[in-house]
């Protein structure tokens, strides 16, 4: 067994490691594992419910830190699904550097359907709109975001996210750090979080086709592209993965997705990265609002009424499509549209509880300790 920190120092090894690298290697996992078809691995290897691996912004001084969406640990020697984390080692050191499709680019003939105007859940639209109504004036000039996690009953990580109104991004993984964060400017406003957290914006009022293509599009990918441009990359890096699955152990014949299966990776990152821009800013109605509308597309969401902490809430799953087999539950206060709680479950894989502490709260009492 190979645990999911040892795989991090790996890749820092393999690479100096930016997260746009890692999202190309990400892009390149996804898209074999979703087109792979019947995988056929020794029987000694087989794991059900193969693992997508899932983003993640590896551990540095003032920059929040990422789960493998409550993977933990996964085993090498597995299949596809587990050699997966392996794979984007190679994949950072062999994958040329390639930005994001912009949000207005053609989609190609592959991925026509994914700029069509899409349905929406009336449940999530209908909250989405009531918040965007009662919005008005704020108090304070900043969302904070407290969320801890656990996985498999132990606590692995708080994590402090801290939102300005004037788009600053800050965090911590207590007080004090966060404290030191802004005292020290250390302004995170770059890169992936700024982009989830503009889309998750513009999505609030603008169209929803652009606005799930832009949120998307805040994490590097091909999916947007025509055919042709997705092969050519795909031929590329195809070598890179099938000598890395062999060396593992696997004989899965990996297949460049196309249809449903392209469908899925994009409302899969689309759900990842609406669910991380509410991370930053859940005390921003527009933010809120945004994500609602955005999530409100993905067919493969569904939401029921439920109830947590007494109070009426929404209770969104997303499904086995989305998830490797499993789950993730989301659930929202029926009212406002916070975040409460989110529980990944993955099939041979230790359950992942987050659970969410929002406010809204003024820069100059984070800068004096004063929260």
């Amino acid at each position: 067994m190979v645990d999911e920190m040892d795989l991090v120092s790996q890749l820092k090894e393999a690479a100096p490691l930016r997260p746009e690298a890692y999202e190309r290697a990400r892009t390149t996992l996804r898209a074999a594992m979703a087109g792979s078809g019947p995988a056929r691995v020794p029987e000694t290897a087989q794991e059900p419910g193969a693992a997508r691996v899932r983003r993640q912004e590896f551990p540095r001084a003032g920059k929040r830190r990422r789960t493998l969406g409550g993977l933990g640990k996964v085993g090498i020697g597995a299949g596809i699904g587990a050699v997966a984390a392996a794979v984007a080692i190679v994949l950072v050191a062999t994958s040329s550097p390639r930005s994001a499709a912009p949000a207005g680019s053609s989609t190609g003939a592959s991925t026509g359907s994914a700029a069509q105007a899409p349905a929406v859940d009336s449940k999530l639209a209908t909250l989405a709109a009531d918040i965007k109504a009662s919005g008005g004036s704020l108090p304070g000039d900043s969302s904070l975001v407290i969320v801890t996690q656990v996985i498999g009953g132990k606590l692995m990580q708080v994590y402090y996210g801290l939102y300005t109104d004037s788009g600053a991004l800050y965090s911590g993984d207590d007080r004090k750090t966060l404290v030191t964060a802004v005292a020290k400017h250390e302004n995170q406003a770059e890169s992936v979080d700024t982009r989830e957290v503009a889309a998750a914006t513009y999505a609030a009022t603008g169209d929803l086709a652009t606005a799930r293509k832009q949120m998307v599009n805040a994490t590097p990918n091909d999916y947007f592209l025509s055919f042709a441009a997705r092969k050519q990359i795909w031929d590329k890096n195809l070598p890179a993965l099938l000598a890395l699955l062999h060396a593992k152990g696997s004989k899965v014949i990996p297949t460049m997705p196309n249809g449903q299966a392209l469908q899925d990776l994009i409302n899969n990152s689309l759900w990842d990265n609406a669910v991380d821009a509410l991370t930053w800013g859940a005390a921003n109605p527009e933010i809120r609002a945004g994500v609602l509308r955005l999530l409100s597309t993905i067919p493969e969401v569904t939401v029921v009424k439920s109830t947590a902490g007494g109070q009426p809430a929404l209770t969104l799953t997303a499904g086995p499509a989305l998830n490797d087999g499993g789950s993730q539950v989301l659930t929202i206060n029926a009212k406002t549209g916070m975040p409460i709680t989110s529980v990944v479950k993955l099939p041979q894989v230790k359950t992942s509880v987050e659970t969410y502490q929002v406010s809204r709260v003024t820069l100059a009492d984070i800068e004096a300790g004063k929260f």
